[in-house]
């Protein structure tokens, strides 16, 4: 069946209205010689089976859609419901952008307050917002925030073991911020950040420590004993982390003395697609509410008693001036945040639960096949989908990986030098226990 747009008879309407005879003179302003040279010579069309049936043997040349991938650092595959889609490209979502008026922007205006109250939950904190790019957007506003709420400390303590992405969008956010010392602290044997070093820093003189849990190499640091320290010289603790979906299995990052926790929401109901797109998730305790970047969407009610959805706080450039502002981002991540919210609503407190046990049982099953086939685990430390291992000629190992139709993991040594020697796997619930036998198999030789 052909598909054309506009019938004869509608193009002769058209021109009647318009007043001209053919649509060729519509275009009697651009010169004759250009005209005789401007067309397009098109192939007539497939059928659609026929443009399916091609369209799949070009897909069939990619040998990524054949190959078997333990990547991580950052972007994590997990299964995202048909329902999440399906939801999204509902119209008034779609197409929805900054709710400004209220009046026309209730639906989206009550998504936000939905999200916002799920990241609450999920980072056990007062309250969240929702105008984050992704975690290391976030984790750059969240050290900003702490400067405000410390306005006397300019000092920033930063675990070298957090993402180091993050850890250089950290850097550029503060190339415009007059006399901050960043202080970058190492990793003990064990993965997790060096106290002896910490306390070094974490003194009356700093605004906050930020680590990330799990962190880089998939390790869950010691928040509890990191807060204990922090708070006791007044310093604030920051939190950020990569994989969401181990806030699934973990205990909630204010819920072991976090002030500030942000994260990566891709994980919950965002697919890859070249590692993107991301959304950052960031809440607070309430005593710190009015520094926070970025919007808040508040619940309100008017004097009939009927619910509504209100910007309470929206303290960017936007709103008020600009010197005021806490941040200049503009976009509320409307879009990806919706994805998260019908993703979490789908899956459920205790589904969630589900899939963070997954995800724990098979990157363990994963490390136990690999080391016993001789390589050995990296850092000791509890960790949650994501470790790291050691062996000989990573680069060559992970080459005959990719060889046998398997991307094993990230060498770690384009980051860390000292660990030149180790990779980075990554496991979780759409790894069958048939494809993590496979990727011991092909690590073990």
């Amino acid at each position: 069946m052909r598909f054309l747009p506009q019938t004869d008879d509608s193009v002769r309407r058209m021109l009647e209205v318009v007043g001209v005879g053919s649509l060729e003179e519509l275009f009697t302003d651009v010169p004759a010689e250009l005209r005789a040279t401007a067309g397009v010579d098109l192939a007539d069309g497939l059928s659609e089976s026929d443009t399916l049936r091609r369209l799949g043997d070009l897909a069939d040349r990619n040998s990524a859609a054949r190959t078997l991938s333990f990547l991580g650092a950052g972007a994590y595959q997990h299964f995202v419901p048909a329902a999440v889609d399906n939801l999204l490209q509902r119209a008034e979502f779609y197409s929805a952008y900054t709710p400004y008026q209220p009046e026309v922007s209730q639906g989206t205006l009550q998504a936000i307050f939905e999200f916002q109250s799920m990241i609450a939950m999920i980072l056990g904190l007062d309250v969240a917002n929702a105008s984050m790019y992704d975690g290391a957007s976030a984790t750059a506003e969240a050290a900003l925030m702490a400067l405000r709420v410390q306005r006397n400390r300019q000092r920033l303590v930063v675990a070298r073991s957090l993402h180091p992405e993050y850890r250089q969008v950290l850097n550029t956010y503060l190339q415009g911020v007059r006399d901050v010392d960043l202080v970058e602290v190492g990793f003990g044997p064990d993965g997790r950040v060096d106290g002896a070093a910490l306390e070094k820093f974490v003194d009356d003189g700093a605004a906050a420590v930020i680590i990330g849990t799990p962190n880089f190499f998939g390790v869950i640091e010691d928040v509890a004993a990191v807060s204990r320290l922090a708070a006791a010289h007044g310093v604030l603790t920051i939190t950020a982390t990569a994989e969401a979906m181990a806030l699934a299995a973990v205990r909630a990052p204010g819920d072991l003395g976090a002030d500030i926790a942000v994260a990566e929401g891709q994980s919950l109901g965002v697919p890859l697609s070249y590692g993107g797109p991301g959304v950052g998730l960031f809440a607070a305790r309430d005593r710190h509410v009015r520094s926070m970047p970025g919007r808040l969407v508040g619940e309100a009610y008017d004097e009939d008693g009927r619910r509504g959805y209100v910007l309470t706080l929206a303290t960017r450039e936007q709103h008020i001036r600009r010197e005021r502002a806490t941040s200049n981002i503009c976009t509320n991540q409307g879009l990806i945040a919706l994805a998260v919210t019908v993703y979490l609503s789908l899956v459920g407190k205790e589904g969630l639960r589900r899939l963070g046990r997954l995800n724990l049982q098979r990157a363990h099953r994963a490390r136990d096949l690999i080391c016993r086939g001789g390589r050995q685990q990296v850092f000791e430390a509890p960790f949650f989908n994501e470790f790291a291992v050691r062996g000989s000629n990573v680069e060559k190992t992970l080459k005959r990986a990719r060889d046998a139709g398997v991307v094993a993991g990230v060498p770690l040594g384009r980051w860390y030098p000292e660990l030149d020697d180790a990779m980075l796997v990554a496991v979780t619930e759409v790894h069958s226990e048939a494809e993590v036998e496979r990727l011991a198999e092909v690590l073990n030789g």
